[in-house]
């Protein structure tokens, strides 16, 4: 019987922020990969925590990505800045679903009634389907 190991939460965090930031690009985990010489596994393994970064290719990638490497370790699990703060693991899990940047970008462009519009229409296909009532 093989046991497997639970991903380190502070590579599940180091890597969900390494896809924030990639899918903040529009960059696809090919490109990425291409630019590391690593296979797209390789990133999406990496995405999920599942590997672990080393630091020299940590920098590499904060480099692709034009970040700090501190990037990568804001909000992390276990550190004051988190404790501090009221942001949940959801909410970065949130940022990297699909369209989610597509949608954020597109607010950020809308006026007042534009965002209170948009706030409407997700609050309304977010309820349950009523139409069997």
């Amino acid at each position: 019987m093989t046991i497997q190991k639970k991903p380190n939460p502070i590579d599940v965090h180091v890597g969900a922020r390494v896809k924030l930031r990639r899918m903040m690009l529009s960059m696809s985990q090919e490109k990425l990969g291409e630019a590391l010489g690593i296979t797209f596994q390789q990133i999406q393994k990496y995405e999920k925590g599942t590997n672990r970064i080393g630091a020299s290719r940590l920098m590499h990638i904060a480099t692709i990505l034009k970040v700090q490497p501190a990037f990568f370790f804001e909000d992390a699990p276990g550190t004051p800045q988190e404790a501090e703060e009221s942001k949940t693991p959801a909410t970065m899990q949130l940022l990297t679903q699909p369209f989610a940047m597509d949608i954020l970008q597109a607010l950020d462009r809308c006026d007042t009634a534009g965002k209170r519009l948009v706030l409407d229409v997700a609050l309304k296909a977010a309820q349950p389907n009523q139409a069997a009532a």
